[in-house]
């Protein structure tokens, strides 16, 4: 027979509760004592089967570490021991895991149907659905969906529960293009206002909230998407005491992140005030076409005296397009996602499937006649990856194409001159509009590829009213600066300092500078040239047949003089190729990443 074995304290501890008897069968696991120790509770367990045969200490009696609880004897063979607790089933749900779930729920589309018919009605999609959309299934943590507004003052905690589901901001971290990169798709922040809770508008509490998700983004390098529609500052929050409420971070928070991270910016609906400067900060903005954006709603502009406006009369999207706060313009909510996270993966890296067009359609996509124009947009589409093109900023500076494309697989930058504006004369927009997608680009390390043809930057008393002198300049000093490799090919025309602000100040500052068959090159236009370094011998010529005949002689004198073969037998350009061949070179330029 084997002797009796000693139950010992584990601790110093009050003895709480004895929850077995003198004579009960105990089985390994069963709870034999309740212990109380820096006011939580630790529990005692049969080690071993057994039966009580003594107890040696009562409820509310202290204990030392080693202390002698109760003396067990191994049961014998064939007594069953008897285990009392009981099992809890693995999908019982306890009480306190209910209430979470019902707060939980409270936020929920489904929940809300009210709130969800009425962004039907706009033709809109729930905050939580675009979100939905843009995170892959299943990867999305949310932070501060338990959040309420803070007017506990004002209204019941059950109607702020009800009526004010995470303070009007849905926000959270997941996978963006999984289905395009597997598992190394990249994280990122997401967040989104929810203009069916208080119209979208920024309040104490989703206030905090971003200074939180910045945060993150900023300490493990995430993009950043944020879902702008929204009303600006709310006024109406009372639990907090504030006189302005200036001492915000948010917007310094966001800001910083500037050129740390990819910061993209969706819009659909209204967006005013500190939505619409959030919006703002955003490398890229895109945009449904029911949008209106700007710095101040109706309310403000009424309040400053301006007028009484209704909200689709300040910043509509056609507007905005056209100033160039709207990059990408898109139909609805689902388009506008899509975008997004097109525009995320040229950030993620190559893709090892692709596929281009017969580059055979690129030795005609330049006419024979030099004075005729093309779209360039078709020469990017064939000259990129298949379906791999994001035109940015489409409806500013239409002398100049800014674009991300794939080539290869390989993410890059693609900036053109556009011969059918200006005859493709870079204005102070497109000089704006290129300095700040290089800036971009090179940011994040995407390189570049410039698609050279134009005459040189617009001249003439109205272009130098819009303030070229700087906005030209800023060409050439963004060029200088960028850390990433870059190389143009002249399509074209290459004339003056506006071809050289095509190849980041010179010919010899990009990894190559090459032409196509058509290209043509010179100091300034070539018609230009003959008029003002020919003016006295053309004056001279007083029949105007004769005039014009000789005035297109020195022109093609000088074409033939700036031809590209001739160029690149003087070595100012590194060659002339068979256009099927500029895959070729820009593939030998990504490589030097």
């Amino acid at each position: 027979m084997v002797d009796s074995f000693e139950v010992r304290a584990p601790m110093q501890a009050l003895v709480v509760s004895i929850r077995t008897e003198i004579g009960q069968v105990v089985s390994p696991g069963q709870t034999l004592v309740i212990l109380e120790a820096m006011k939580m509770e630790h529990i005692v367990t049969a080690e071993q089967s057994g039966i009580v045969e003594r107890i040696l200490v009562r409820p509310d009696g202290m204990v030392a570490a080693g202390d002698p609880l109760m003396l067990l004897r191994p049961a014998e063979h064939g007594e069953a021991a008897v285990d009392e607790d009981e099992r809890p089933s693995l999908d019982q749900i306890r009480a306190d895991l209910a209430e979470v779930g019902e707060r939980h729920a409270f936020g929920l589309d489904e929940n809300r149907p009210d709130a969800l018919a009425k962004r039907r009605k706009t033709g809109q999609r729930s905050a939580r659905e675009n979100i939905t959309d843009l995170i892959d299934e299943g990867t999305l943590v949310e932070y501060g969906a338990l959040v309420i507004a803070a007017q506990r003052r004002r209204r019941p905690i059950e109607e702020l529960i009800r009526r004010t589901p995470a303070d009007g901001m849905v926000a959270g971290i997941g996978r963006v293009n999984g289905d395009v990169f597997g598992d190394a798709g990249t994280q990122c922040v997401a967040m989104s206002y929810d203009y069916t809770v208080l119209a979208g508008t920024q309040g104490t509490m989703n206030h905090l909230k971003k200074d939180r998700m910045f945060e993150l983004a900023e300490q493990r390098a995430l993009p950043v998407v944020l879902f702008s529609e929204g009303g600006g500052g709310r006024p109406g929050d009372t639990d907090h005491a504030i006189v302005a409420g200036l001492d915000c971070r948010a917007f310094q928070y966001f800001a910083e992140l500037s050129g740390k991270v990819p910061l993209v910016g969706v819009n659909s609906g209204r967006c005013f005030a500190g939505n619409a400067a959030l919006l703002g900060c955003c490398d890229v903005v895109i945009a449904t076409k029911a949008s209106n954006i700007g710095m101040g709603g109706p309310a403000m502009i009424e309040g400053g005296g301006l007028g009484v406006f209704a909200p689709e009369e300040i910043g509509p999207s056609a507007s905005q397009y056209r100033n160039g706060v709207i990059d990408v313009l898109v139909d609805d909510d689902a388009e506008a996602v899509a975008a997004a996270k097109k525009y995320l993966s040229y950030f993620q890296g190559a893709l090892p499937d692709w596929e281009c067009a017969d580059q055979r359609l690129l030795r005609s996509a330049i006419p024979e006649n030099r004075l005729r124009v093309y779209d360039v947009r078709k020469v990017i589409e064939t000259l990129a990856d298949t379906d791999s093109v994001l035109e940015l900023t489409g409806g500013f500076g239409p002398g100049m194409v800014t674009a991300l494309a794939r080539m290869d697989g390989e993410p890059v930058g693609i900036i053109a001159n556009n011969p059918m504006h200006l005859g493709g004369a870079i204005d102070g927009e497109a000089a704006d509009k290129a300095s700040n997608f290089m800036r971009v680009c090179s940011t994040f390390g995407i390189p570049l590829v410039f698609l050279c043809d134009t005459p040189g930057f617009m001249v003439g008393p109205e272009a130098e009213e819009t303030g070229l002198v700087k906005r030209a300049a800023k060409l050439f000093t963004t060029g200088a600066s960028l850390n990433v490799p870059f190389c143009t090919i002249v399509l074209r025309k290459g004339y003056g300092l506006g071809a050289q602000s095509m190849a980041g100040g010179s010919f010899r500052a990009p990894v190559f500078t090459i032409a196509w068959p058509t290209g043509e090159f010179g100091g300034m236009g070539l018609e230009g040239a003959v008029k003002l370094g020919f003016r006295k011998e053309l004056e001279s010529i007083s029949d105007p047949d004769a005039r014009d005949e000789m005035f297109q002689q020195m022109v093609d004198k000088l074409y033939e003089r700036g031809k590209a073969v001739n160029m690149a037998a003087h070595f100012e350009i590194d060659a002339v190729i068979d256009p099927i061949e500029s895959r070729r070179w820009i593939s030998s330029a990504i490589a030097l990443r």
